[in-house]
């Protein structure tokens, strides 16, 4: 089939690939020219793992293309995604003039039938608009399907490979045959396809999304309550999880959720519900309730050390929201490294894959390193921020070693504490009971 996607950020990126590796000719489209020659090269503006090797290759097998002109794409396709962004508006609401603008482009390049798909994730009655957006600029017949994306980050061309489901949403027949066959090479494993109105496809993306957040936000406040009553969050969970009706899914204590996805989506369900005369107090405490978790580890390291961490050198590893991406959108590690620095810290900060990102956040504020060791030496305590496989088993000895005080705040309880202990650690994580290292 002949697909264009426009807008190469995280969503259009990974689904054109992904479209253009089941045999279908795609082309993805940006305003950005620099980012467009770049990939033209293979050069792949974002870190996840299996996309710049999956881009080179079907650059080369002549499957995929890159280009600036939405007119040729438009006209060269059966099939039009919108894959732009909706960033959060100041009211918390979607911001969706990007969509409207590409969707009024799309009519009036149109020279035929044409299926219009918003994959960006927007809020409910948003297919209404592009089809009044697209039906203002063109005489030519056109179908509006939604079709959500749910992809995590760091794990995104599996997700799309092998998906859970299909979303598709769209009242007439000939457009959701046209998705079912794009669709098929992916679902071959019977994972449904599931087919809906546009409004109801819209809101899947934000309900699924809001109910992983409340799922994180609940377990980040019964690890807190843990912590004050003595029981072990560890355990809990996994009492919890063991029951099919809850899972072990999105049920680990952290820092605090982040990305481009959950904070934003969040937002803007909230504020469907006012626009919908009604409250959504749940939602409101899930927010509420992340923006003081990110909070937590500094309000530990503050109650060890007191207010002022002048003269203090503090090292962190992990800088991205989550793991396997370089994504620090919304990262629990920039209120914390804000904070240890406004309290007069000196931050030494290593990651993986986003050491690039977090210069544009913190310029030279603080200092980068490309190795996790080379954080640690002669500093006061490590804080683990983001769960990168690597920091899960560490030379703990080497770790003693370089650091002025064998000292762990972990934020994602990588470690149990009676092997920080025993390796003469002192260990706090969250929701378990802190350990002094033996001597």
């Amino acid at each position: 089939m002949k697909v264009c996607v426009i807008g190469t950020g995280y969503v259009g990126l990974v689904a054109g690939t992904c479209f253009a590796d089941s045999g279908n000719d795609v082309i993805c489209v940006d305003i950005d020219e620099r980012k467009i020659e770049a990939l033209k090269k293979g050069e792949v503006p974002i870190y996840e793992p299996g996309l710049e090797e999956m881009i080179r290759r079907n650059l080369a097998e002549r499957r995929l293309w890159f280009t600036t002109d939405l007119v040729a794409a438009v006209r060269a396709s059966d099939i039009c995604f919108i894959a732009v962004g909706t960033p959060e508006a100041a009211d918390g609401s979607a911001d969706l003039r990007a969509v409207l603008a590409v969707a009024s482009a799309i009519g009036e390049a149109m020279n035929g039938y044409r299926v219009i798909v918003c994959k960006s994730t927007v809020p409910v009655g948003t297919a209404d608009q592009v089809r009044a957006a697209v039906q203002a600029r063109t005489v030519h017949d056109f179908d509006v399907v939604s079709n959500p994306e749910f992809l995590k980050e760091g794990a995104a061309i599996d997700d799309f490979l092998k998906p859970d489901r299909v979303v598709i949403g769209g009242a007439q027949q000939r457009a959701i045959d046209i998705m079912k066959e794009l669709y098929a090479p992916f679902v071959r494993t019977e994972n449904p396809i599931l087919v809906m109105d546009n409004r109801s496809a819209e809101m899947t993306k934000y309900a699924a999304n809001a109910f992983l957040a409340t799922k994180i936000s609940f377990v980040n406040e019964i690890a807190n309550l843990c912590e004050r009553v003595g029981a072990d969050v560890n355990d809990v969970r996994r009492g919890m999880g063991s029951d099919r009706r809850i899972g072990h899914h999105f049920l680990f204590p952290g820092a605090g959720y982040g990305g481009s996805c959950f904070p934003k989506d969040v937002q803007a369900i909230i504020r469907t519900a006012k626009d919908a005369g009604m409250e959504f107090p749940l939602l409101n405490a899930v927010e509420v309730v992340n923006e003081r978790q990110k909070h937590l580890l500094v309000e530990k390291v503050v109650t060890k050390y007191g207010p002022s961490l002048a003269g203090r050198r503090f090292s962190i590893w992990g800088l991205s929201f989550k793991a396997r991406t370089d994504d620090m959108r919304e990262a629990p590690s920039i209120v914390i490294i804000e904070e240890l620095l406004k309290r007069g810290a000196r931050v030494e900060a290593h990651d993986p894959e986003a050491l690039g990102e977090a210069r544009k956040v913190f310029g030279e504020r603080v200092n980068y390193h490309r190795v996790s060791y080379d954080a640690l030496a002669g500093t006061d305590a490590l804080l683990v921020v983001t769960d990168w496989s690597e920091f899960r088993r560490p030379d703990f000895v080497r770790m003693k070693s370089l650091m002025k005080t064998p000292v762990v705040f972990d934020g994602r309880n990588l470690y149990e504490p009676e092997v920080m202990r025993a390796q003469g650690f002192t260990y706090y994580p969250i929701g378990r009971t802190a350990v002094e290292g033996e001597r």
